[in-house]
């Protein structure tokens, strides 16, 4: 019936309304007279004009209001308060007028009775037609789950509210921590405690659990989640307040949960002045800004209005996509920021030097780089050329053009390194060390180094794969049961880097504190528990995914380390160090650079180890491995 009721033109069913209400007014007006009159009415005389005038009134101002051209199955209360406001304007008029003419055998206090029995059944006409025709769309998507909303507030409200509409999720109940709601109900749904949620799982058959928090901390959330992670449940979350700000909440706005809700920190507030010292109205390039970092340094750079953003990458696709997210993101913040992508490589020098003299770029942020470990290892010259002489040319073109400040992106991985990749981003650093111990030499350019660990969602990142992985069903790889790696959410970084910049002086190795280091092998047990599934192993062999051990990679590392020496120094930022870390001066450095700019050019793999050996503190590359 319904779907007959739904496939109607829709002049047909605005008819039907219509006719609905003409008939509600004359069905109000004869219990307003039988109420009145303490007996059921039958209309005679001057009565007859009271029938007459209700739905003549009523029809044009329910028009005018809008009442129908709302969808019934989708009306809430901002359709009861216009039909509120169409009566309240109709019983104005027919007291008026029943005032004006006083027609003998009709009480004037039917002009306030009969426009409350009018609004009552026209109320109620929109509400029983908003849930018969509701049933139909949860019908037709009984099969998408049963949900749990936890947090009983206004986000949570609001998304009960749309899931309503949508009918995807059956909805069950609200979870909340606050004693005063448990127990009570929420628009007819009911409120439970923390401590009930497993026997509801049980009991109800629950699916999922949303997470409606979008304004607790990072520690709540992670408490709550470390109570869920047990359960049998596919937990979700709503995005954070600034996406809520709207008041408009969606199904499509649920998303998976994010891995940073287990291994994220409640980050440290921002030094305002940091951020902006090297930025604002500043002419700013950023090597790699089409990489996972250097876009999101590229964004955060771009809320510190500078007054030129330099967009350098040498792959296009990804130039074109940051430059299209930026020119976006300036038009809704009216920033009026130029932006400037430029193509090219960092190891074509000439290129460099046309970019640097036509711009005079202020700061400088070097983020291109090859990242992937095992793709280095098999491809040590264009590491070496890319990381060491890419860092070079980039640092040399700064020092000549006269930049100010140079911040190089280095990685956990450059420390007492066992892969060409980790030793080419030592020599990066060990470079820029050189150049800035040479007294005059650069041209007042300062030098710095930002070193950290794995970012969580960055191209290289484990957590894209785990979810690619998951969605395959499964095996999630792990090189070896005890790998660790420190992480960090890119915007925490990429803020941290730039205050780190701004706090260098010349020559130094800034570390950012990455906090606890996390087993991978028990990330992806975490990924699968909060994707609702269990790990399939020895003590659970009826589990739903396997976690599969595939040996350590060329030149991986079971254990990621921050420093080379000891005692590091703290800075005015409660998450950035300063490292002492030991250098080549200038000149030594400059003939090791020859030896391994030859061996690079001619894919001497031995001889571009035999390098690394000689200048990277702890490097232990087999000399043996051929290109």
């Amino acid at each position: 019936m319904q779907d007959r009721v739904l496939a109607w033109p829709r002049a047909a069913k605005r008819l039907v309304v219509v006719s609905l209400d003409v008939c509600l007014a004359l069905l109000a007006t004869w219990v307003a007279f039988s109420l009145r009159l303490d007996t059921p009415n039958w209309p005679t005389g001057a009565q007859w004009w009271v029938y007459g005038l209700a739905p003549v009134l009523a029809v044009p101002l329910f028009v005018q209001f809008g009442l129908y051209r709302a969808i019934f199955r989708y009306t809430g209360q901002a359709a009861l308060m216009a039909t509120a406001k169409a009566i309240a304007v109709y019983a104005a008029l027919l007291l008026a007028i029943l005032l004006w003419r006083q027609w003998p055998g009709v009480p004037r206090s039917l002009g306030i009775l009969q426009p409350l029995v009018f609004f009552l059944l026209v109320g109620a006409s929109r509400a029983f037609a908003r849930f018969w025709l509701a049933d139909l769309d949860r019908a037709r998507n009984q099969t998408e789950g049963r949900l749990l909303i936890y947090g009983a507030g206004t986000a949570g409200v609001q998304t009960a509210s749309a899931l309503g509409v949508s009918g995807q999720f059956d909805l069950l109940g609200f979870v909340d921590d606050d004693a005063d709601k448990i127990g009570r109900n929420i628009n007819r749904v009911r409120v439970y405690g923390r401590d009930e949620v497993a026997g509801l799982i049980a009991r109800l058959g629950v699916t999922d659990i949303l997470l409606a928090l979008p304004s607790a901390s990072r520690e709540r959330r992670n408490s709550i989640i470390q109570s869920l992670r047990s359960l049998p449940v596919h937990i979700r979350t709503l995005p954070g307040m600034a996406d809520l700000a709207s008041g408009r909440v969606t199904v499509q706005d649920l998303k998976e949960l994010d891995i940073e809700d287990l291994l994220g920190r409640d980050p440290v507030p921002p030094d305002t002045e940091l951020l902006a010292r090297n930025l604002a109205d500043k002419v700013v390039l950023v090597t790699g800004a089409g990489g996972s970092i250097g876009s999101e340094l590229c964004r955060q750079i771009l809320a510190e209005r500078p007054r030129q953003l330099l967009l350098l990458d040498h792959g296009e696709f990804n130039l074109y996509s940051i430059h299209q997210e930026l020119e976006g993101l300036c038009a809704a913040q009216d920033c009026g920021v130029a932006l400037v992508p430029l193509l090219g490589s960092v190891t074509n020098p000439v290129r460099l030097r046309e970019i640097f003299h036509t711009y005079r770029p202020h700061t400088v942020y070097h983020a291109a780089a090859y990242k992937h470990v095992p793709m280095v290892e098999s491809n040590p010259s264009e590491g070496i050329a890319n990381n060491v002489f890419g860092t070079l040319n980039v640092a040399q073109a700064a020092m000549y053009s006269g930049v100010a400040h140079f911040i190089l992106i280095s990685t956990d991985k450059a420390v007492r390194p066992t892969n060409v990749m980790g030793a080419s981003k030592r020599m990066a650093e060990l470079v820029l060390q050189a150049l800035a111990s040479q007294s005059g030499s650069s041209a007042g350019t300062c030098f710095g180094m930002v070193r950290f660990g794995n970012v969580l969602g960055s191209s290289g990142s484990v957590v894209p794969l785990f979810r690619r992985q998951l969605a395959s069903g499964g095996p999630l790889t792990v090189t070896h049961a005890e790998v660790t790696r420190y992480f960090m959410t890119i915007p925490e970084a990429a803020q941290l880097v730039l205050q780190a910049g701004a706090m260098a002086r010349g020559g130094e190795v800034f570390v950012l504190d990455m906090g606890e280091p996390v087993r991978i092998v028990d990330l992806a047990r975490r990924m699968v528990e909060l994707s609702g599934m269990s790990v399939r192993d020895d003590a659970n062999p009826t589990g739903d995914v396997t976690i599969a051990i595939t040996g350590l990679r060329p030149g991986e590392k079971l254990y990621e380390e921050l420093l080379i020496g000891d005692n590091p120094t703290s800075t005015a930022h409660p998450r950035i160090m300063k490292a002492h870390e030991g250098y080549l001066e200038w000149p030594e450095l400059e003939q090791q650079l020859g030896i391994l700019r030859h061996a690079a050019g001619t894919g001497d793999v031995g001889q571009i180890k035999a390098v690394l050996q000689r200048c990277v503190h702890g490097y232990t590359g087999a000399l043996d491995v051929s290109a």
